[in-house]
């Protein structure tokens, strides 16, 4: 035999033997929080192979998931959940249905009155600030709380919770939840200021003076107009104002008919509470459905309640009868130019499509943008941080106030600041960016598992939803739909103690361990290892 071909046959041995390394799940790599859904869907699916009970497993499950996101019930409920995107299952029999699971979970936890889990009792002497109690900023207060670091929250509104509290309706968000998942992050000793605005209450210098630095996660509450003549007066709002109204309970008076512009989530949020307050809706977008960046059941069920959505029409002018109220609203029609720079094609008037649209009130869902009042120097536009959202001079940033997004990225952006702070404040590594992990993301043959249907939620008919405005569209899984669901998951790239490896190891090389966990079954002896490949094939 030549050098050549024992080189070549010696590569080819060492290229079979097996390596026990844990891959990215694509639902890790989707998270938007940066979590490991993976990690707390094993801890209940193995439940019962690691001799564990139910709440003992949901507990460890519960305390995987908080690492990275401390809302779990409130996340679970709103969440468009683009860690099931990739998952293997889904196509097979569709995804496992992780946000019913995590919303299981996060309701399963405030029963039970579990407290967020602190790292150290030990208190460390740099404070920090934040500014806004929105997810993002409760997040990095979180983060930086349970790591032993004094926190201060600054908060211009009268209660806390940001978007969360103040766009998002009751029905798909009861205040209940949310209030006592935020009650959890201020036990571990946060301090939270209410109707307190950095900037015109408290300097933001005097702010600098007190702390070694200070998070801005005043997100994009201010709502844009549409900029057309007639919608300055009575009977016009922008989507942010309207839903801040109905949450606060002082829902305004819409009138018979209302038609609403936009075609994101909040446009469908200010529909949905219009049709629950009696009113006629149309929702008027530019696009047609399919470019819509609304979540897609949030659209069916909004047209199951009764919305009508109009495609292709652009808002022109605000018409006014009597005394100035809002009798219709003049619109285009448009047709789908070539693609803007979004990806998506650009609306485009045609001729004679104009139209008016009987209506008694508009509100303009069609964009938000950050408000920054008072704090120099970040006061125009869009933050734009680093990798790890540090924005210089001791200053931090995450969540809407960095561009729209979904409050699972808020969370993820908020704790991401909160472990490089950390890390910089003792010499520590820096974290990994968030999104690191998707070029990673295993794949996995789907020929062995058996067929089985995704957990389907129980929901409640359209009739109900409109004659009690603040009912759920669907409540939580029970125990045994929770598991069974957690059960359906593959535990894609960690071992899941199937056993076929050492099953079919002719050498012994495998070793099952004393103290198992998920993803820790078996030790692997190389030196045993024959090098046959036959785990590898299985």
């Amino acid at each position: 035999m030549s050098g050549d071909d024992a080189a070549r046959r010696s590569l080819e041995e060492l290229l079979r033997r097996p390596a026990q390394v844990p891959k990215t799940a694509p639902c890790q790599a989707g998270c938007a929080a940066g979590g490991d859904p993976r990690g707390w869907l094993q801890e209940l699916a193995q439940h019962r192979k690691l001799g564990r009970e139910l709440d003992e497993a949901r507990r460890r499950a519960w305390l995987v998931l908080v690492e990275a996101n401390p809302f779990p019930a409130t996340i679970g409920r709103i969440c468009p959940h683009p860690c099931e995107a990739g998952c293997n299952r889904d196509g097979k029999d569709g995804a496992v249905a992780v946000h019913e699971v995590e919303r299981h979970l996060g309701d399963w936890a405030l029963e039970q009155g579990l407290s967020l889990p602190r790292l150290t009792d030990e208190r460390r002497p740099e404070s920090v600030a934040v500014v806004g109690a929105g997810p993002a900023g409760l997040s990095f207060a979180y983060q930086m709380a349970r790591r032993g670091h004094p926190v201060v929250v600054y908060e211009s509104a009268e209660s806390a919770g940001g978007m969360l509290a103040r766009g998002v309706p009751e029905y798909r968000l009861p205040r209940r939840v949310l209030q006592a998942e935020i009650d959890r992050v201020l036990e571990l000793g946060v301090e939270l200021h209410l109707s307190t605005r950095v900037g015109a209450d408290v300097p933001l210098e005097l702010v600098r003076e007190r702390h070694a630095a200070i998070f801005l996660g005043v997100g994009a509450q201010a709502g844009r107009r549409l900029g057309v003549p007639g919608e300055e007066g009575p009977g016009c709002w922008t989507g942010t104002d309207y839903l801040r109204a109905v949450n606060e309970g002082r829902p305004p008076e819409l009138g018979e008919r209302v038609v609403v512009v936009g075609g994101g989530n909040t446009a469908i949020d200010a529909a949905r509470c219009a049709r629950r307050a009696g009113a006629t809706v149309q929702l008027a977008y530019r696009r047609t459905r399919e470019e819509m960046p609304a979540l897609a059941e949030e659209i069916d069920e909004a047209l199951e309640e009764g919305v009508e959505l109009l495609e292709l029409v652009a808002p022109l002018e605000v018409l006014r009868g009597e005394e100035g109220a809002v009798r219709a609203l003049r619109v285009a029609g448009m047709r789908l130019g070539e693609p803007d720079e979004s990806g998506r094609r650009r609306p485009v008037p045609v001729p004679d499509g104009e139209r008016e649209l009987p209506t008694r009130s508009v509100i303009a869902a069609v964009a938000q943008v950050p408000d920054w009042a008072g704090l120099a120097g970040v006061d125009a536009g869009w933050a734009e941080p680093g990798p790890h959202g540090a924005l210089g001079d001791g200053l931090w940033a995450g969540g809407d106030d960095r561009g729209l997004a979904i409050a699972g990225l808020a969370v993820g952006q908020g704790r991401l600041a909160a472990e490089a702070l950390h890390a910089k404040l003792t010499g520590a590594p820096a974290p990994e960016p968030l999104g690191s992990r998707a070029a990673d993301a295993i794949r996995v043959r789907l020929s062995v598992p058996e067929p089985r249907d995704r957990a389907a939620p129980e929901h409640h008919s359209p009739e109900q939803r409109l004659a009690e405005p603040d009912c759920p569209v669907s409540e939580t899984l029970d125990d045994a739909t929770a598991l069974a669901e957690a059960e359906r998951c593959l535990s894609c790239g960690s071992c899941m103690g199937c056993e076929q490896c050492a099953l079919f190891c002719n050498a012994g090389a495998f070793t099952r361990l004393e103290e198992v966990a998920p993803g820790a079954w078996f030790a692997l002896d190389l030196d045993a290892c024959e090098g046959c490949g036959k785990c590898i094939e299985v």
